[in-house]
């Protein structure tokens, strides 16, 4: 572009030709407002705006989440979806579903519709063991990009995630302040990321709490659906637990019915703690002990880095943690005491 042409730009949206330069080159620094009229500048001065910038123009944001049968996607996904409509732009719901359409092949498919951007919610960067590369591709393109929930220092991005680690140890330390001391943990993969921390969490706990280091019996790795948590129940039953965590609350349904399969109640017999406090589980039978993610306060934050990114101003290349809180219902109660029998009578 002419020299005169950015003067002409400048001077319509009133800011120096070096701002004018930062926009259409996307570079970070400009206020969103600044970048906006810079854009209007060259829409009403009949200037094509750089492929990039016309992408950005369709208010597309790409929302890749996974499967809708945990209702914590779902609760995730409104209010990301509402805040980003009242910023005026529209978001692109992808589901990935086992043997449906993956991460990957959404995203070429969103980035083909000209998204402005794309969050992404406990997605591949959640497992560790996955490659960064399809994340620094899209870096490196320009496509601003949040992800939530499984951290990844190799992926020069935003992160918003919720403390895993301090929601087990919350949640051995409410079971072993009602008394249980064989206190199990069921939980997803251990190459995922929350899982990990999780785990880690759980083995804190188990050592701050009551003093024990030798917990490897008392931690299941199983699948994060309601067969999974009943598995795992039954395992941990069976090696003396008296008390279990979940690494989410279909885990902890799962559980619940492992325990009922084996005979006992819950929580007269066995305590079981959820994790997500997703919007179902106060109406369960029993009501679910859970720890809470903070899902307005994370979709929130992720929807604001987010369009930072996109008005030019980098957000924080590191992770936003937020401190969960622990929900008590009446899934968990005091560890049952054996009844004493008293030789004799009157």
């Amino acid at each position: 572009m002419s020299q005169m042409r950015l003067a002409d730009i400048a001077a319509h949206a009133g800011v120096s030709e070096a701002t004018v330069s930062r926009v259409l080159n996307g570079k970070p620094g400009v206020a969103a407002a600044t970048r906006q009229a810079v854009l209007t500048a060259l829409d009403v001065l009949g200037y094509e705006r750089p492929a990039r910038l016309r992408q950005q123009r369709a208010g597309l944001i790409g929302l890749i989440i996974p499967e809708l049968t945990n209702p914590i996607f779902p609760a995730f996904a409104q209010v990301i979806e509402n805040a980003l409509a009242q910023s005026g732009y529209t978001a692109v719901l992808c589901t990935v579903t086992p043997g449906g359409i993956g991460e990957d092949d959404y995203t070429e498919l969103l980035l083909d519709r000209g998204v402005a951007g794309i969050v992404l919610l406990s997605g591949k960067h959640a497992d560790s063991e996955s490659e960064p590369v399809r994340y620094t591709r899209l870096i490196g393109r320009g496509l601003p990009i949040v992800l939530i929930n499984g951290f990844r220092p190799d992926i020069p991005a935003p992160f918003i995630s919720n403390d895993d680690t301090a929601s087990l140890e919350m949640a051995v330390g409410h079971l072993a302040a009602l008394g249980h001391r064989r206190i199990g943990l069921a939980v997803g993969q251990s190459r995922f990321v929350p899982s990990i921390r999780k785990t880690e969490g759980f083995r804190r706990g188990m050592r701050e709490h009551l003093g024990t280091t030798e917990v490897d019996d008392l931690i299941v790795n199983t699948l994060f659906t309601v067969e999974g948590g009943q598995a795992a129940a039954q395992q941990l039953i069976d090696r003396g637990a008296t008390a279990i965590c979940c690494g989410s609350d279909i885990i902890a349904i799962g559980a619940i019915r492992g325990v009922r399969q084996r005979g006992l109640r819950v929580p007269e017999d066995v305590s079981v703690v959820g994790f997500d406090d997703s919007p179902m589980t106060a109406y369960l039978d029993p009501p679910l002990t859970t720890v809470r993610q903070p899902v307005r306060e994370m979709g929130l934050a992720a929807v604001a880095y987010l369009l930072e990114e996109i008005g030019g101003t980098q957000a924080p290349r590191t992770e936003l943690l937020y401190r969960p809180e622990l929900v008590v219902r009446r899934s968990t109660a005091p560890l049952a005491t054996p009844l004493t029998v008293v030789a004799g009578g009157s």
